[in-house]
């Protein structure tokens, strides 16, 4: 591990340099690369730094605790013990800042929430769910940009597409993609009756042209009239939008704008992370032959989450995880839940690691 930290310590040091040149900050490509090349490193280097301090320290107060003087002899102990504890958990950092980077976790993210089984009930869990990442989103300083919405007449959301922007997205996000159970009492239930609905969640990394490779030959796009509530242009101009990629059959319909050209460009957005995510779920199941993920797969086959409001609780049965705090959840405070699955994806990755 060592030599691995001292041969990306080199990497960092020889970016540096590089990033000072005057060549260099004359092309504002390279410079971008290099720059997003540097960020990656710092982290990881910073830590090796503080590491190789502390052994430095430790070795330092190893010789003292001999020293003729007894109060120094003394305070050189105590620093000794702290170290011996704090070394170990900086070894474990980066041991787990050495992992394979997912390079889909600097990228933005299309976050797709449909309404599953439980009519009306299920829709406005829906709307709650977009709440609580646009809560979360808000507390953490991302941007959300909404794509495609369909709403219910009693308030509920049958579907809702928006881009969510910001640092390290995907990374925080990625391990949304499921069904989401919700356990409470409807507001049109007269008996009290607890009902169960569902919503889906899908997280994709936003594409970028050279991630999709669409061609236009492999589009077809067809044009209609808007329909459900709207402004004065909504059923009145064919301004709605709907692109079929021709190779995989996948549809993607905009209606939200006005305008002919921005639903299209909406429904291009939509279908190209579509595309990318076919495409990593196909790597994914490849490798899934191989080793199992137990976080992570962004499979809908069954349910990952549950959301209890008379007991006032949230469930991730992944990681079997349970917090008495639903108000704070439903108002995004959904960090703790978040920080649970990547520790646990992450203790799998070290786990393969180990095992290979």
């Amino acid at each position: 591990m060592l030599a691995k930290l001292e041969h990306l310590e080199r990497k960092f040091e020889d970016l540096e340099q590089q990033l000072s040149s005057p060549e260099v900050f004359g092309d504002q490509e390279r410079y971008r690369k290099l720059t997003k090349a540097h960020a990656d490193l710092k982290e990881v280097v910073d830590a090796f730094r503080k590491y190789r301090s502390m052994q430095e320290a430790l070795a330092e107060n190893k010789e003292l605790m001999h020293d003729s003087d007894p109060e120094l002899a003394e305070m050189a102990k105590e620093e000794v013990k702290e170290l011996e504890v704090q070394i170990p958990a900086m070894e474990e950092e980066l041991t787990i800042l050495l992992l394979p980077k997912d390079p889909m976790d600097e990228k933005n993210t299309i976050l797709e929430i449909r309404a599953g089984t439980g009519g009306d009930e299920a829709a406005l869990f829906a709307g709650d769910l977009f709440r609580m990442y646009s809560r979360y989103a808000e507390r953490i300083g991302w941007k959300i940009e909404l794509l495609s919405t369909s709403e219910t007449g009693t308030g509920g959301l049958k579907e809702v597409i928006a881009l969510v922007k910001g640092d390290k997205v995907y990374s925080r996000l990625k391990f949304e993609s499921g069904i989401h159970r919700v356990q409470r009492v409807p507001a049109t239930e007269t008996q009290g009756r607890v009902h169960t609905s569902a919503a889906t969640v899908a997280i994709m990394p936003e594409a970028e042209e050279v991630d999709a490779n669409i061609r236009n030959e492999d589009l077809r796009f067809d044009v209609f009239r808007a329909s459900g509530p709207g402004g004065q242009s909504v059923n009145t101009t064919d301004s709605a939008i709907r692109v079929t990629h021709i190779p995989t059959g996948l549809v993607v319909s905009c209606q939200d704008e006005k305008s002919q050209h921005k639903n299209k460009a909406k429904a291009l957005k939509i279908l190209s992370s579509r595309l990318l995510q076919q495409v990593q779920q196909q790597q994914h199941d490849e490798l899934a032959e191989q080793r199992k993920s137990q976080v992570g797969s962004g499979d809908r086959s069954g349910r990952i989450r549950t959301y209890n409001f008379g007991q006032g609780r949230c469930t991730d049965h992944r990681i079997n995880l349970t917090l008495y705090k639903l108000d704070a959840i439903m108002d995004g405070d959904i960090n703790e839940l978040i920080d649970a699955l990547i520790t646990a994806d992450q203790t799998e990755k070290l786990k393969a690691q180990a095992d290979a």
